[in-house]
Order: structure tokens, then sequence, then C-alpha cells
């Protein structure tokens, strides 16, 4: 896992909340403004086919846990599966130079990363002028800074979207839908706040691990696959999952500056990537909310604070397949 990383660097609607009033709106004010109200009013779509109104003491059970593993991360990452072989290998290619030839080869060792770079070379996102129908001719739409992020996404998905029971099972596809706008996001927000755009988008992909993996504990502390519902119960989970997240990707030799940017994504006065991610988060999640009918994109809860470049980001993210 460790050298898999420092290579890298190298070189769903839901009837139940369909035009729901964003959770800012129906609760009050949340503390931390609008920001805080995007937060609250996707974790409540995440969890409308399952929230409760959970005990106190269900809801702490599951917090208590979820801080106890960001003390432990060595037992957090045991939870969830590790990469795929062949991407350590892609990895130590792309950072050497290898050739287009080179690494079709080796793409092509592998079927589901063939179909993957293929697709991508053909996704709404590069607009190909006609079919791209070979690994050697997606190789070049995507080039090498493109197919890095796709191999980081093709070894975090199993991760992310871990075979669960229960809420989890429903909820970690959706997650993963929204790292992945996330990522993206995060790293068009980056070179605009002199950070690397690769590393916000490796922080992008790994923040919400942590709450995938305090969804999965409150799957066993609740029973019948329903998990706390409140908002602010939805507030700490997310915030908790983000220092979870944090402490295993500095488990796993993450650079350091990616750790600490997911552990204060959520602060004002955040480094530059924390400010990156904290966008890219702030803008994915917006876009999640808007492609499940649940705000217009128009509403003044989503143009609030956003600038035009920021807007154009959120449209872009349309062409992101869930």
């Amino acid at each position: 896992m460790k050298n898999w990383i420092s290579r890298l660097r190298g070189g769903a609607d839901n009837p139940a909340v369909a035009k729901a009033v964003p959770a800012a709106a129906e609760d009050g004010e949340q503390p931390g403004g609008v920001a805080a109200g995007i937060e609250a009013t996707y974790y409540r779509w995440l969890t409308a086919s399952a929230g409760y109104d959970a005990p106190a003491e269900v809801e702490t059970a599951i917090l208590d846990q979820v801080r106890a593993l960001a003390r432990d991360p060595a037992g957090a990452a045991e939870l969830v599966p590790r990469v795929p072989e062949v991407i350590p290998q892609l990895l130590r290619s792309l950072q050497d130079e290898a050739s287009n030839a080179e690494l079709a080869r080796q793409v092509a060792q592998d079927v589901v990363l063939v179909a993957e770079v293929i697709r991508e070379a053909n996704s709404a996102y590069y607009r190909p002028m006609s079919p791209v129908k070979t690994v050697e001719a997606a190789l070049m739409m995507l080039g090498q800074n493109g197919l890095r992020m796709l191999l980081a996404r093709v070894a975090f998905r199993p991760i992310i979207k871990l075979q669960a029971t229960g809420f989890t099972r429903v909820a970690a596809p959706l997650v993963w839908n929204q790292s992945e706008k996330c990522a993206l996001a995060a790293s068009l927000m980056a070179p605009g706040l002199t950070a690397g755009a690769f590393e916000a988008y490796l922080a992008g992909l790994m923040q919400n691990l942590g709450v995938v993996v305090g969804l999965r504990l409150a799957d066993r502390v609740c029973e019948d696959g329903k998990v706390p519902g409140s908002s602010e119960f939805g507030l700490q989970l997310l915030a908790e999952g983000r220092n979870l997240s944090a402490a295993i990707a500095q488990h796993w030799d993450f650079p350091q500056p990616v750790a600490d940017a997911i552990a204060h994504a959520g602060d004002p006065d955040g480094e530059n990537l924390a400010q990156a991610l904290a966008l890219g988060d702030r803008i994915s999640k917006l876009r999640v909310l808007i492609d499940a009918n649940v705000v217009d994109d128009d509403d003044d809860f989503v143009m609030e604070g956003l600038d035009n470049f920021q807007r154009r980001c959120l449209g872009k993210l349309s062409m992101i397949e869930s």
C-alpha cells in the first residue's frame, strides 16, 4: 500500500427525498452556515431510505467507535480491501516515463483496465471527435496525468464500494459517486490555490473512506438496516469520518499534506490543499443533490458563495457518470 501511493505521486434518485427541502432551511440555521447546511442536506438525502430518530446513546456509541478507530488506524485499515496488484506495476511505468506501447501492453493484461481506459477516453469529459476503440488511442487521449487519475480511481473504487450488508450496501455506491466528483472538482480548484492537482485528487478520493467505515459501524449498532438520520448526527459523522480517513491515509504513507488536507478540509483557515478539497467537496455534494432532484441548480442554496469558475466546475461534474 505504501509503495503504490508514492508511485501515484510520481511523474441515484430516491423518491423519498425528491425535491426535499434543504436541511438548513428545514432545521433552522445550521452552525457553520451554508457549508454545514449542504453537509446536513447531503447526509439526510444519503440516509433517507434508512434514517430514523435514534436514541442519543446509539448516536454516541457509533461516534465513539469511529473516534476509537481514528486512534487505531492500523486496525481501521484492516476493515477495507487492498489495492489490485496491476496498479503498482502501472504506476512504476508511469514514474519511469514508459512509452505508450509499454503502457498499453501492461493495461492489456487486465480486461477491467482495458474497459476502463477505453470508456474514459470516450466519456463526455474528453469528448473525442470519433469513437476511441484501441488502448493505444485511449492512452493518447488521456495523457499520463489522466491515466494516473484513472488508476487512482480504479484502485480506490473497491476500497470505498466495499462489499457490505445492511444500509452500507446501499450507501457505499452513492458515497463513491460523490467521491469521484469531489476528486475531480478538488483537482480543478487546486491550481488557483497554488496546490497540487493530483494531491487534491487523491484527497478527494480518500476523504470518504472513514465515512463508509462509520456507516458499517452504524449497521452493527442499529437494527433492520437503519441508521441515525438526524442532521446533527450526520454533521458529526461526516466530520469524524474525515478524521478517520486522515488517520488511515497517514498509516498508508500518503503524502503528509494530503492527510492534513483531509483532516482540515472543514477548517476555514486550512492550508491551500485543504481549501481546494473543501471547495471540491462542497461543489460535488451540490452536484449530487441537484442530480438527485433534491435542489434546483439555480437555488440560492446552490449558488450562494460560488464564483463563476466554481459554477462552471459544478456544471462540468454533470459529465461524470454515476
